[in-house]
């Protein structure tokens, strides 16, 4: 087994991707060593071999797989006798609609707020790629988009209520411990904090202590390292 996971790298090593993130908690998750690899997004021929060209790419062996959902299931079909992703089938179906609401509903509400912090960590290529791929999918400079935040905030944690009543009775989404719906929805706010200063959760949020929760799982692998080696990339 030979399992190596490539993620996107910001110029001073940050580990950013939000999609990465929920690959790395997966593969955490499964007890699972691996090796990750630093990409730049703007750098498509490293990517080459995959057939596509974005990450986070897991190659296991001779087995290639991109996209952080396939990378979940093929972990769970791959290594069955780890802890599960899913629960089962009911579950596997159950957080398929948690990546649904998350990718369709949530990330495109949260992506506004921050997108202008995200450009300055970049160097001068990746920068002006993402820039132009952000402005031209939300229809606005990204300062434009950032001026309002503070205002467009409250409506996207109105968006999270569903998540936020479920913590109130229990202390993961998937139960008395996290599973793949957990990391699906932690990768925003891992995204977040990683990329900006600006806090899309209130402190006494139900959410905010449950972010908490996951940043101290495995050893506290969210919190500290959220950046590649000085020697990486």
């Amino acid at each position: 087994m030979s399992l190596t996971l490539f993620e996107l790298r910001a110029r001073d090593g940050q580990r950013y991707s939000q999609f990465s993130w929920r690959s790395t908690m997966a593969l955490a998750h499964k007890g699972l060593k691996s090796e990750h690899k630093p990409v730049r997004v703007s750098d498509k021929a490293v990517l080459a071999f995959s057939s596509q060209d974005k990450v986070p790419i897991l190659t296991d062996g001779e087995d290639v797989i991109p996209d952080s959902w396939r990378i979940a299931e093929y972990l769970e079909s791959r290594y069955p006798d780890a802890p599960s992703l899913f629960g089962g089938d009911t579950g596997h179906a159950l957080v398929r609609f948690i990546n649904a609401w998350v990718d369709r509903t949530l990330i495109g509400r949260l992506v506004p707020l921050i997108a202008a912090d995200v450009v300055p960590m970049l160097d001068e290529a990746d920068g002006l790629h993402l820039r132009s791929q952000f402005e031209r999918f939300f229809g606005k400079p990204l300062e434009e988009l950032a001026a309002s935040r503070d205002k467009d905030v409250v409506a996207f944690r109105k968006l999270l209520d569903p998540a936020r009543a479920v913590m109130r009775a229990q202390p993961f989404l998937s139960g008395a411990n996290p599973a793949y719906a957990d990391y699906i929805l932690f990768s925003l706010f891992q995204w977040a904090r990683i990329v900006s200063a600006f806090e899309v959760l209130e402190p006494k949020d139900a959410l905010a202590a449950w972010r908490e929760r996951m940043l101290d799982l495995f050893g506290g692998l969210a919190r500290t390292q959220t950046s590649f080696p000085a020697t990486e990339g």
